[in-house]
C-alpha cells in the first residue's frame, strides 16, 4: 500500500502482486530467460547434425524433383528444354496414371474396411490369456519380416495357374473356383490386396496389441461388474481407449497404400493392360524404362502431394487431439 492511497482487501480477493517504482506500479512477473551461449551451442552441437541429414536427404530430393518436373530431359546431357508444368499435364491427362490413383485409392479403402476390422478382432483374440498366446504371436508377425521381393516371388509361384492355390481348391472340390489371380484384369489388384494384407497386417496387429496393454484391466472389471456383456465392454471401454492407437495404424495404412509398389511391380507389373498400375509402378516405368526423367520426377512430385496433403489434414482433424493429449500428459 503506497502512501497517500488506501486499499481495501475482500475476504477471498486475490491483489495482483506489484511494486512501487518511480515510474508507477509495476507488475512482478518471471522474467523470460533468454537462452546463454552455452545453451545455444548445445543445441547447435546436438541438433545440426539431424538438420543438416533432413535438409540432404529430405528436403533436397524434394527440391531437385521439382526443378527437373519443369524439363524435357531423358537423363542424358543439360538440361535445356523448359516446359514449364506440361509434365504435370500430360500425367493428368494420361489415363493409365488415372487408373493408377483409382487403384490406389481402392487399396486404401480395402485396407481401412477389412485389414483394419480383421486386425483388430484378431488383436483381441490373441489378447487374451490363453496357451500358446506367444506362438500366435510370432504367427501373425512373421510374414512381415519378410521382405517384399521374396514374399512377391513366393505368391506369384503360388498363385500361377495350376499352382498351389489352384491345387489346394481342387483337392478340397471347390475346383470352379480357380482363377488367372494375376492374369485377369478384373481380379489382379484385389489378388495383390489379399497378398500385401498377408504381409502387413501383422504389423498392424502387433500395434493394436501395444495399444491393448495399456488400457488398465480394471475397466474391464468393473464394466463387468456393472452387468456389461464382454461385447458391450468392448465397443464402449476397449474400442474408445485403443481409439489413439487406430488412429495412427490408419495413418500408416493410407501412407503405405498410396506408396504400393514392390508387391505389383514383381508380381504384375503393372499389368495385365495396367489393371494393377499404381502411381509408383508408373513413376518407375516412364522415370527409368521409358528414360523420361522429368517426366518421371512430375509424377514423383504428384505422389508426394499426395502423401503430404493426406498427412497435414489427418494431422488437424484426426491426430491433433492426440498429440495435444500426450503434451497435456507431460506438462502434468
Amino acid at each position: 500500500m503506497s502512501s497517500g492511497s488506501r486499499t481495501t482487501v475482500r475476504s477471498g480477493e486475490v491483489l495482483p502482486d506489484v511494486v512501487p517504482s518511480s515510474r508507477g506500479t509495476r507488475r512482478l512477473g518471471r522474467a523470460k530467460a533468454r537462452p546463454s551461449w552455452r545453451q545455444r551451442f548445445e543445441l547447435s552441437l546436438l541438433l545440426g547434425p539431424a538438420i543438416i541429414l533432413f535438409v540432404g536427404f529430405v528436403i533436397m530430393p524434394i527440391a531437385v524433383a521439382v526443378y527437373y518436373s519443369i524439363y524435357k530431359w531423358n537423363g542424358f546431357g543439360p538440361l535445356n528444354d523448359v516446359i514449364g508444368l506440361e509434365n504435370y499435364r500430360r500425367a493428368f491427362k494420361d489415363s493409365v496414371f488415372v487408373h493408377g490413383i483409382y487403384h490406389n485409392l481402392i487399396i486404401a479403402g480395402l485396407s481401412l474396411f477389412i485389414q483394419l476390422p480383421l486386425s483388430i478382432a484378431i488383436a483381441l483374440l490373441i489378447n487374451r490369456k490363453m496357451r500358446g498366446r506367444g506362438f500366435l504371436r510370432l504367427v501373425v508377425f512373421a510374414p512381415y519380416v519378410l521382405s517384399a521381393a521374396v514374399t512377391a516371388v513366393t505368391w506369384m509361384l503360388m498363385l500361377q495357374p495350376g499352382g498351389f492355390v489352384d491345387q489346394v481348391f481342387k483337392n478340397v472340390g471347390a475346383g470352379g473356383l480357380r482363377q488367372l489371380w494375376l492374369g485377369d484384369t478384373h481380379i489382379v489388384l484385389y489378388t495383390i490386396f489379399v497378398v500385401a494384407t498377408w504381409q502387413y497386417m501383422g504389423f498392424g496387429i502387433v500395434l493394436l496389441l501395444a495399444g491393448l496393454q495399456g488400457i488398465p484391466h480394471e475397466l474391464r472389471e468393473a464394466a463387468a461388474l456393472d452387468g456389461a456383456t464382454p461385447w458391450q465392454t468392448t465397443r464402449m471401454v476397449t474400442l474408445p481407449l485403443l481409439g489413439p492407437t487406430i488412429r495412427i495404424w490408419i495413418f500408416l495404412s493410407m501412407i503405405g497404400s498410396l506408396q504400393l509398389f514392390d508387391l505389383p511391380w514383381i508380381m504384375t507389373g503393372g499389368g495385365p493392360a495396367g489393371a494393377s498400375t499404381t502411381m509408383a509402378t508408373y513413376l518407375i516405368d516412364k522415370g527409368f524404362r521409358s528414360y523420361e526423367f522429368g517426366y518421371g520426377s512430375a509424377v514423383a512430385v504428384i505422389l508426394f502431394l499426395f502423401c503430404f496433403i493426406f498427412a497435414l489434414v489427418y494431422q488437424r482433424f484426426a491426430l491433433r487431439r492426440d498429440t495435444e493429449g500426450a503434451m497435456t500428459r507431460m506438462a502434468g
